[in-house]
């Protein structure tokens, strides 16, 4: 049985379940003197004889979806001669792809082992023997929780309850997958970063002013072992992403000042939409704006006022990243400005205040704690940007604050590093895992700082 037919067979079990559930109520309902006489109203019976109905088969469907490949597999592997059976373990991988590809009709041309076609038949029998107990197995565990939850249905039956313990249940799952990738994503990159530190001490990652991780091919060439101070690529990183707080967070400000306090409503209605469209446009959009239009510009402006400037610039960069990061800062600050109760307002016109002084002296104080907060924010945003630093800032570790310089940055680092044919257990791979490790803890403390300052000073009003 094909999956869109055992979709459709499933989908219609629920469907009649959830009906039937629901008419059970209505009836019932009416014996006993109406509806409002149930504990719980029809629609939650319904539900409930539906997730009676698509739990269990749901539940092996995803079970199924990650022990079938494995099972197949291992009878696969064990049909074959002994032979191949006791090659290594990449070898046998390979082995497992051949007799796949074959399955699915490819081959590379040559002749075909009688072997590995007579296995890839056997992959193919599997295949479909597991599709047919898969189908079955749906089917009947949805028939017997069907059946199951007719059993539960009664005039005093507290279906809401139920139902309300399973969303329950299902959200604190989400919870957990959240909580568990993260923690995942941790681990990962801190196993590798120990690695790192293994190679090249913390002392010389956290504070060398060189950054040069090319491994030396001779013995007598400077840094054979590379250099791997982080120093400069920080430095670059928090250059740009100074520049492009210095644009964003004024307009941005402004902007969110100006559409809460000041637009009509039509005026706000067009504007908002037009400044969010800014967060929708591809990184790699704003890195060809920035290396085709605003880097040239700064270069010639530079040069005719006698300025040295490199045709990649920490400031071309920060330019553009800061009209990227406008929508973060406006958006977060508007939402932020209108939470402020309107009483406040009346209160400081009442006092004899003008609309700029009840904006700077009431509004804006007891927005405050939103806006720092929505600017850390932004400022993660920026030290994780990496297209239009690639493209306009350059790839030079060079330890400098001036802006007119080519720079590069952690992320645009990370993914140097791990590109090429460079074996993965070498200094200069791992470091990009060191620097992965570093950059995440800056980005959670900015995370976690900004979430302190909103708690601490957020004001509640009545």
């Amino acid at each position: 049985m094909s999956n869109p037919i055992l979709t459709t067979i499933l989908l219609s079990l629920i469907s009649f379940s959830y009906s039937y559930g629901k008419k059970f109520a209505f009836t019932t309902g009416s014996k006993v003197g109406g509806v409002h006489k149930l504990h719980s109203r029809p629609a939650y019976h319904g539900m409930l004889i539906a997730l009676w109905c698509a739990l269990p088969s749901l539940f092996i469907l995803f079970v199924w979806q990650f022990a079938e490949p494995a099972i197949i597999s291992s009878m696969v592997l064990s049909s074959l001669p002994d032979a191949i059976n006791t090659l290594p373990p990449e070898r046998l991988g390979l082995v497992l792809n051949d007799i796949k590809n074959l399955s699915m009709g490819l081959s590379f041309g040559g002749q075909i082992d009688p072997q590995l076609l007579k296995a890839s038949e056997y992959y193919l029998q599997l295949q479909q023997t597991g599709i047919n107990i898969k189908s079955g197995a749906v089917i009947i565990l949805s028939i017997i929780g069907l059946l199951a939850g007719f059993k539960l249905l009664s005039p005093s039956l507290r279906a809401r309850n139920h139902v309300e313990r399973v969303v329950r249940y299902f959200l604190i799952g989400c919870s957990l997958i959240a909580i568990f990738t993260t923690i995942g994503i941790v681990l990962s990159v801190l196993f590798e970063a120990l690695r790192f530190f293994q190679k090249v001490s913390v002392a010389e990652f956290l504070f060398s002013l060189t950054w040069s991780p090319q491994i030396s091919i001779r013995a007598d060439q400077v840094g054979a072992s590379g250099e791997f101070g982080a120093v400069p690529v920080f430095a670059g990183t928090m250059l740009i992403s100074a520049i492009a707080m210095l644009v964003a967070v004024p307009i941005g400000l402004m902007s969110a000042i100006y559409l809460s306090e000041y637009a009509s409503k039509r005026m706000r209605a067009t504007a908002k939409p037009l400044i969010e469209i800014l967060a929708g446009v591809p990184t790699v959009v704003y890195g060809f704006f920035a290396a085709l239009v605003v880097a040239p510009f700064i270069r010639n402006a530079g040069t005719a006022m006698g300025l040295e400037v490199s045709s990649e610039s920490a400031l071309a960069a920060g330019l553009i990243m800061g009209i990227m990061i406008i929508p973060f800062v406006m958006s977060i600050a508007d939402d932020v400005i209108n939470a402020v109760p309107q009483s406040l307002r009346d209160g400081s016109y009442g006092l004899g205040a003008t609309k700029s002084e009840t904006v700077k002296n009431v509004v804006i104080p007891a927005a405050l704690p939103g806006i720092v907060g929505g600017i850390l924010l932004a400022v993660s945003r920026a030290i994780g940007e990496t297209m239009i630093v690639v493209m306009a800032a350059g790839l030079s570790a060079n330890l400098t604050v001036n802006p007119l310089q080519a720079v590069t940055t952690v992320t645009v680092q990370i993914v140097t590093l791990l590109i090429g044919d460079q074996e993965f257990d070498s200094p200069k791979t791992l470091a990009a895992f060191a620097l992965g490790l570093l950059l995440f803890v800056v980005t959670l403390s900015l995370n976690i700082l900004a979430l302190y300052i909103v708690r601490k000073y957020r004001e509640e009003y009545e």
